[in-house]
């Protein structure tokens, strides 16, 4: 997906099994990460800096919605364990990054392998693309966006 771009409806199912679609924000700005892996030390940070920043986050008109190829039931814990006041959406067919374009081949310790490419994507209320960030400070995550 690339700025302005108008969002897939169906976004996918969160943590409590409920499908989650763009409807569900109709006239709000959006803000959908995605993140490799819960409870890991950058995706833990990101999640948290969200957290911290959610009410700024809201008054600024954003909802937020993180998504990652993990379990529902581990959404559920990473949830619980970090209070996350938002939704967590549960790719494992890994779909969503697919349509999104941040499933990607990636390389650690001379391994190569397929995962998420951290990325931020922001809509407008229509549920237009409006921002990508694509170099993600975790651990100022909710700033990042608020300075756009």
């Amino acid at each position: 997906m690339n700025i302005g771009d108008k969002i897939p409806e169906i976004l996918g199912f969160d943590a409590n099994g409920r499908e989650v679609k763009a409807a569900d924000f109709a006239g709000k700005k959006l803000v959908i990460y995605f993140y490799p892996k819960d409870n890991t030390p950058g995706c833990t940070a990101e999640a948290c800096s969200l957290t911290e920043g959610y009410d700024a986050l809201r008054k600024a008109g954003y909802e937020i919605v993180g998504v990652s190829k993990d379990s529902a039931a581990s959404h559920l814990k990473f949830a619980a364990k970090y209070a996350l006041p938002f939704t967590l959406i549960a790719d494992t067919d890994t779909a969503l990054n697919q349509a999104f374009g941040v499933w990607k081949e990636k390389k650690m310790c001379g391994r190569t392998y397929m995962g998420t490419v951290r990325t931020t994507f922001v809509t407008d209320e229509a549920g237009v693309i409006t921002h990508i960030i694509t170099k993600v400070n975790t651990k100022d995550a909710a700033n990042q966006i608020l300075a756009l």
